[in-house]
């Protein structure tokens, strides 16, 4: 015989052991079945109790469900609330075993009985499916209106169960719900109200699923039905706070659930309803001031009012109001309630943001001294606070918090505290911090050098764990900025890498490109008074007051060195700072390359030579590429005589003047790219029209409607640099030019040639022009560039060698008639021009001097011309990356090669004159003439120069 309930508690706690009590469990569980099996009815009611009481301690009951459902039958009320306790336990609504009480249902909800059918309609409340709720719903709709309160509240239940599963009912009870509103019992106003906003949840989910085309659309009956009821839900909310309904009083306040669903109910009615919103304005003010927050239920009432006031078309004062609520939970010591206000405080901000772009009216949310986040802002000392508070979830929520409270007069103070957290927040919570100060400081840096100090100082707090974004955007910011701002970031770095352990990979990352790329700044003394504010100062190393000078000392070449040797010499040393390393040690070959330390010149190269046999295949690629590009910096081949330099293209014993010249402007300094050039080609897009160049605007500029043959550049070309206009009425012409000049080495492309390339019908873009004889893509070691009307042989002593040099052997031009297809791996043959070869003399800036040599390469098309730009340097030093940019008239188709060099040598020099080859066809020769406008640019002494002009000085009639 199976024990008592009573005795199986005694037994289960009397276990010593795990084990013992799952001994025990199995033997009642063994006893209950057998009792099942011989239908031992008399002990059903106490089997299911048993059966309860090892559910809560987690065993398998589901051999006990039928037996609950043969209770629900039993004539006797204990039984039968037994059979519905365990039904409700021990069943869910996906159980099979669940529609055989449809029918019990069914009839106890017909009993005489109340408290029978309470039962049945709880077991509703909590276990309906769809058809249950079909079949019961009339049932249930009946005790809807009984005269009973007891019944009517439980209905109301079952009620919100049954339209749950039924959503296309809810439109048939809408007048009953209606009616049980002005009911005065407690129990069945809070169950109404509820009823009430569940019906609304249901409707809302409908009404989504049919936007998105998943779920049929029911419309929102109820929303405009319960709309009405507005004032009565005032009404009433007004009689609970003034003492009307005394049912339940705890901590100080009247009916605090009632409070807490009415005012659920009215949030969900004010969405979106200014009317709505309007009426429960006053009634929302009264429950914030007046409501006790010395107890727990009091914060419960005033936070579901605050969510309510930040969710429904409040006004400005009221929403202050609710935020300075939020505040005084901040200040609470229960966790629980400033989780929540930090929550709250949180979404309401992001929700204001999120209405200010939906309104597509950009208001700064902090604007306005009755706005919710300006009333905020007046608690930010508190919040910062919270990122000092033990609880990971409190500073969690507390940072994302001070996200969005950053704005351009706070930017300083509140990333120094982010920097702050930084350093005692976990591990795994770095990364995403880091992404978001960057996102702050690029939106609300006051200036350059306070944001290069922020980063700096973050990558050497966090270097190892922030992102790659973040270290590239490091760098970009550091190489926009002025020379100044170089030095003062590099000697910085320098620092900082000296200071670190080795860990902090990103810090390591930044700081080698810059070494390298700057390395010539860390020989000069470097001071400055520095600007930023003092909450800063302590992070950023500047030391006393806002105006103290920090400065730094020149540093020996060695000691820069001795500095990267240490940093790859550890055995933490990542493959990524290696790679970084190998190239600051190229650069640095260059930009040490006038200290006169001869000793560390030649440490750079065997540091470059060491990871030639590198078991890594890019370093060691890399290692080779590089000592190669330092010795033809030098005028060096390869060190090894039998070794075939790729830099030997003329088969001599020194280099030539372009290839040494090629490999000291591949090691100089990276130009800075004009970002507002990049911006304004992205966001003119490319459409390809003839009437477009380069994807430019095609409207017509009203201001320069006099000249409308040439396209209007200014808003691209106007970046800051001066604008002549070359207008030669008289072209110069001289004798036919009979000798061209000697190539030049192909040097790397203009990084912006491909932001004024033009369309393919029109302009090739120079990265995807390649040379008529068949070279390709475009390789800064591969052939040299054939210009001027000259035919180039390529020669590969070694063909099954993809490394081996390429030569080019220059032939003299010559009258050449190409009447049959020339060989695919040979060089095109040109046709020399009938007419005499005459020069345009162009712009000339800073010592660069520009002319055109024109010629006709087709006698038979004389809308075809054939225009070589020549560059000469009269200055003493050299001009580095070179860059021309060419507009023309809308009647010009035009296409244009790459320079034979982007550095042209001084004229005292030798050969000193760059070419660039523009092919141009007018289709309104003898209407209109050719005219050019150009940007210029150059890097002179370090010196970025930009310069404009218009050359229109052509002969008329023949070009």
């Amino acid at each position: 015989m199976s024990l008592k309930l009573r005795d199986l508690i005694r037994k289960v706690r009397a276990c010593k052991t795990a084990a013992e009590e799952r001994a025990v469990i199995a033997k009642e569980s063994a006893m209950i079945r057998t009792a099942i099996r011989e239908e031992q009815t008399h002990f059903r009611h106490r089997n299911v109790a048993k059966l309860l009481f090892m559910h809560m301690l987690g065993y398998p009951t589901h051999f006990g469900q039928l037996e609950c459902m043969k209770l629900i039958a039993s004539p006797h009320f204990p039984e039968k609330r037994i059979g519905y306790l365990g039904m409700m336990l021990l069943l869910s609504e996906e159980a099979d075993v669940l529609m055989l009480s449809t029918n019990a249902l069914k009839n106890d909800l017909t009993s005489s009985n109340r408290f029978v059918s309470g039962l049945a309609l709880c077991a509703i409340g909590n276990l309906a499916t769809a058809d249950m709720s079909r079949d019961l719903a009339p049932e249930v709709d009946k005790h809807l209106k009984s005269a009973e309160p007891y019944l009517r509240k439980k209905a109301c239940l079952a009620m919100a169960r049954c339209l749950t599963k039924c959503p296309e009912m809810v439109e048939d009870f809408v007048d009953r719900i209606i009616t049980l509103l002005k009911d005065r019992s407690h129990g069945v106003l809070i169950t109404v109200v509820q009823l009430m906003t569940q019906v609304l949840i249901v409707e809302q989910k409908n009404k989504e699923l049919a936007a998105l085309g998943g779920g049929e659309d029911y419309g929102t009956p109820c929303q405009e039905a319960f709309v009405k009821l507005v004032p009565s839900l005032v009404k009433l909310m007004r009689n609970v706070i003034g003492g009307g309904y005394t049912a339940s009083d705890a901590g100080g306040a009247t009916d605090i659930f009632l409070q807490v669903h009415i005012l659920t109910l009215l949030r969900l009615l004010g969405t979106d309803n200014e009317k709505a919103s309007e009426e429960m304005n006053d009634v929302l003010a009264q429950v914030a001031t007046n409501t006790e927050t010395s107890k727990n239920s009091g914060n419960a009432i005033l936070y579901e009012c605050v969510q309510t006031i930040m969710a429904v078309e409040s006004d400005d004062g009221l929403r202050v109001l609710a935020v300075n609520i939020l505040g005084r939970f901040l200040l609470n010591r229960d966790n629980n309630i400033r989780y929540v206000a930090l929550n709250t405080l949180s979404k309401c901000l992001v929700d204001e943001k999120n209405a200010s772009k939906d309104d597509l009216v950009q208001v700064a949310v902090e604007d306005g001294a009755n706005s919710a986040a300006a009333a905020l802002q007046k608690h930010r000392a508190t919040i910062v606070d919270c990122l000092k508070d033990p609880d990971v979830s409190i500073r969690q929520r507390a940072l994302e918090l001070i996200y969005h409270l950053v704005n351009s007069e706070n930017v300083e103070s509140l990333t120094a505290e982010l920097l702050n957290y930084l350093v005692l927040c976990p591990r795994d919570h770095r990364a995403d911090i880091c992404s978001r100060v960057l996102r702050v400081v690029e939106k609300y840096s006051p200036n350059d050098r306070w944001r290069v100090d922020t980063l700096i100082t973050m990558l050497t707090i966090a270097g190892r764990e922030s992102a790659r974004a973040v270290q590239s955007a490091s760098i970009i910011y550091i190489s926009r900025s002025s020379e100044d701002l170089r030095a003062y970031a590099t000697h910085k770095l320098l620092k900082a890498i000296r200071d670190d352990d080795g860990t902090q990979t990103g810090l390591l990352v930044v700081g080698i490109w810059c070494i390298g790329e700057y390395g010539d700044l860390l020989l000069k003394p470097y001071s400055y008074t520095p600007s930023t504010s003092n909450d800063m100062a302590q992070l950023t190393g500047a030391v006393g007051d806002g105006s103290s000078s920090v400065s730094f000392s020149a540093n020996d070449p060695s000691s820069i060195l001795e500095t990267l040797e240490k940093v790859i010499g550890r055995h933490t040393c990542t493959v990524d700072v290696k790679q970084h390393a190998l190239t600051a040690f190229t650069k640095l070959c260059e930009r040490f390359a006038n200290s006169g330390d001869t000793v560390t010149l030649n440490r750079l190269q065997t540091l470059v030579k060491q990871n030639a046999k590198s078991h890594v295949l890019e370093l060691q690629l890399r290692s080779c590429e590089y000592d190669a590009l330092i010795n033809a910096m030098r005028g060096l081949k390869a060190s090894n005589s039998s070794e075939v330099s790729i830099f030997d293209v003329n088969g001599g014993d020194s280099l030539s003047e372009g290839v040494i010249s090629a490999a000291k402007e591949a090691l100089v300094r990276m130009p800075m790219v004009d970002l507002r050039v990049m911006n304004k080609q992205k966001s003119s897009g490319y459409v390809g029209d003839d009437d477009m160049i380069g994807g430019l605007d095609n409207k017509p500029n009203p201001s320069t409607k006099k000249n409308d043959d040439l396209l209007n550049l200014e808003d691209i070309f106007s970046s800051g640099a001066t604008s002549q206009t070359t207008n030669h009425e008289s072209s110069q012409v001289d004798k036919p030019t009979t000798e061209n000049p000697a190539p030049k080495s192909a040097s790397d492309l203009d990084l912006l040639s491909e932001i004024f390339s033009a369309p393919p019908t029109m302009s090739a873009a120079p990265g995807a022009s390649s040379d008529m004889n068949g070279a390709g893509a475009y390789d800064p070691f591969g052939s040299l560039p054939n210009s001027n009307n000259q035919q180039s042989n390529i020669i590969n002593p070694n063909p099954l060698d993809a490394f081996a040099p390429i030569s080019a052997s220059p032939y003299p031009s010559a009258p050449v008639t190409n009447n049959t297809v020339g060989d695919i791996f040979g060089g095109s043959q040109i046709a020399s021009p009938s007419l005499p070869n005459i020069t345009v003399q162009g712009p000339s800036h800073q010592g660069l001097t520009i002319e055109f040599e024109c010629s006709k390469p087709e006698p038979g098309n004389k809308a075809k011309s054939m225009l070589v730009a020549k560059f000469k340097n009269m200055n003493n030093d050299p001009i580095y990356g070179l860059s021309l940019q060419v507009a023309v008239p809308k009647y010009v188709t035009m296409e244009m090669k790459p320079p034979s060099s982007t550095t042209v040598a001084p004229a005292t020099g030798g050969v000193s004159i760059v070419t660039q080859n523009i092919t141009v066809v007018n289709s309104k020769l003898g209407q209109k003439n050719l005219m050019l406008k150009l940007k210029i640019g150059f890097s002179l002494n370090g010196t970025k120069v930009d310069h404009m002009a218009t050359v229109s000085g052509f002969p008329a009639g023949e070009y």
